[in-house]
């Protein structure tokens, strides 16, 4: 990328882009408070993945809410995030109880190594339960091994539990179409309707949401809140308070599964948004891909972050319904993540009249010869590494192909991240040799952004502009 940091000014237009997916968001947390420190003057915030939640909270002065010690990932219900769904934990569980009843004759077997030592040892003692601990144990053996009781006690426990685990999954698959807000015919074998993604990212939409809507009520208010209300309280605070310290325009997008297309969700300021966001009734192209958040009525922005929160394939798509009289006709969509909606978003960005942008992206820079690290061997870790690469491969593809819409590109990310996507407990460093945490993530946003921006690049301009001032030219 071509290094453009003498050509920083703070009376460009300027955005801040949040990219990432999870555990990402802790360092984006990091990367806004030393921002906010110094007082970087940003025109809009823009998000995709868990920028979406850092980039709606940030547009209405309420990002300190994700640094806080107390805050969104600060608290220890952000390493419960992205579970593995009922229905997984129902086939793991089935698994080792399988394999425990079949097993069980050797573990049986394998006991008469401490029982017939223990026994001994009681005779050894003066005891004579020793001789009745042994005894008892022969006949229990006896009993369990005989021709007519061992062929036939084991199946029947598999049955019974392989039985119970089939019933337990048919009935949850009911409840979880019973509990969808709208109806979707679906097709596939019975095994994927029963099962379905094996992650579940309810608990951080309902996290990062809650975080929002505490911020719009005070606190106050029924949960979980009605999207209409949800969405016309956020429009309404941003919308009151634009121009203010604080207050910034937003720009968020999704990817819609059913229109095989990316949506933009957004809320700018006069001329920007008639630009971007087609009026009611207008034929335009963008009617079918480009929304206006303030627009009365709509109900887009949890229904965003719900997707946002969705990363394709590993989650189950957030659903949405669009009105009867937009380019959707009410048809219902499926929402959720793709990396490589970055780039989307970088020209959404552009047209918005941003003339410098601020890059945050929690993954590394590609490494170099003689820097493989071992791969994963646990599943949720060789998902959080496909998922991080995906993300370093769209922001480098973003770059390279964007950077010319921009009179500055400014990109603050690690040298060096362990912690991937769903790593919300922390990862092991293979190069440190010790346990990072998402609090030492966050931390390390704060260091990231200090260095490679704050001083690298305020700095720069700071001395550009008074040696300027100095000279008496411009």
């Amino acid at each position: 990328m071509t290094d453009q940091r003498d050509l920083y000014s703070p009376e460009r237009r300027t955005a801040l882009v949040l990219t990432g997916t999870g555990a990402d968001g802790a360092y984006h947390a990091g990367v806004l408070r030393a921002l906010h420190e110094v007082g970087v003057k940003i025109d809009l915030v823009a998000g995709r993945g868990i920028g979406v939640a850092s980039a709606v909270l940030s547009s209405v002065d309420g990002a300190s809410r994700l640094w806080d010690p107390t805050g969104l990932w600060g608290v220890p219900a952000v390493g419960e995030l992205y579970g593995w769904r009922l229905p997984m934990r129902l086939l793991g569980g089935l698994v080792v109880a399988i394999a425990l009843v079949l097993l069980a004759p050797a573990l049986l077997l394998a006991l008469s190594l401490l029982v017939y030592p223990f026994g001994l040892l009681l005779g050894m003692l003066g005891l004579e339960a020793g001789n009745g601990v042994i005894q008892g144990y022969v006949r229990l053996l006896a009993a369990l091994f005989h021709s007519g009781a061992l062929p036939t006690w084991l199946p029947r426990i598999v049955t019974i539990v392989a039985g119970a685990t089939v019933v337990a999954l048919f009935g949850y698959a009911v409840l979880a179409w019973r509990r969808l807000p709208y109806a979707r015919r679906q097709g596939g074998n019975l095994a994927w309707l029963m099962l379905g993604a094996p992650l579940d990212q309810l608990r951080a939409v309902s996290h990062f949401a809650r975080g929002v809507w505490d911020l719009l009520r005070g606190g106050h208010g029924p949960w979980p809140p009605n999207p209409d209300e949800f969405s016309r309280r956020f429009s309404e605070l941003l919308a009151d308070n634009a121009g203010q310290p604080g207050f910034r325009e937003l720009l968020l997008v999704v990817h819609d599964l059913d229109a095989r297309r990316d949506l933009v969700f957004g809320l700018l300021r006069a001329p920007y948004q008639a630009a971007l966001f087609p009026a009611s009734g207008s034929t335009g192209p963008r009617r079918a891909d480009a929304f206006d958040l303030s627009t009365p009525g709509r109900t887009d922005l949890l229904h965003v972050l719900h997707g946002a929160l969705s990363p394709g394939a590993l989650t189950e798509p957030a659903l949405v319904r669009f009105p009867a009289d937009s380019y959707w006709r009410g048809e219902v969509h499926r929402l959720a993540d793709r990396p490589a909606c970055l780039g989307r978003l970088l020209e959404e960005v552009a047209a918005a009249g941003v003339e410098q942008v601020i890059i945050v992206a929690a993954t590394p820079n590609a490494p170099r010869p003689h820097e493989l690290v071992p791969p994963r061997a646990d599943v949720r870790g060789r998902l959080s590494e496909y998922l991080s690469a995906a993300d370093a491969a769209a922001l480098d593809d973003a770059l390279r192909h964007l950077e010319h819409r921009f009179r500055g590109v400014y990109v603050i990310r690690p040298s060096h991240n362990p912690i991937h996507a769903l790593d919300f407990a922390g990862a092991y460093d293979v190069r440190s040799d010790r346990w990072q945490t998402l609090a030492e993530l966050m931390s390390q946003g704060h260091e990231d952004a200090s260095r490679l921006f704050i001083e690298r690049v305020l700095g720069a301009s700071g001395e550009r502009l008074s040696w300027l001032a100095s000279d008496g030219t411009r």
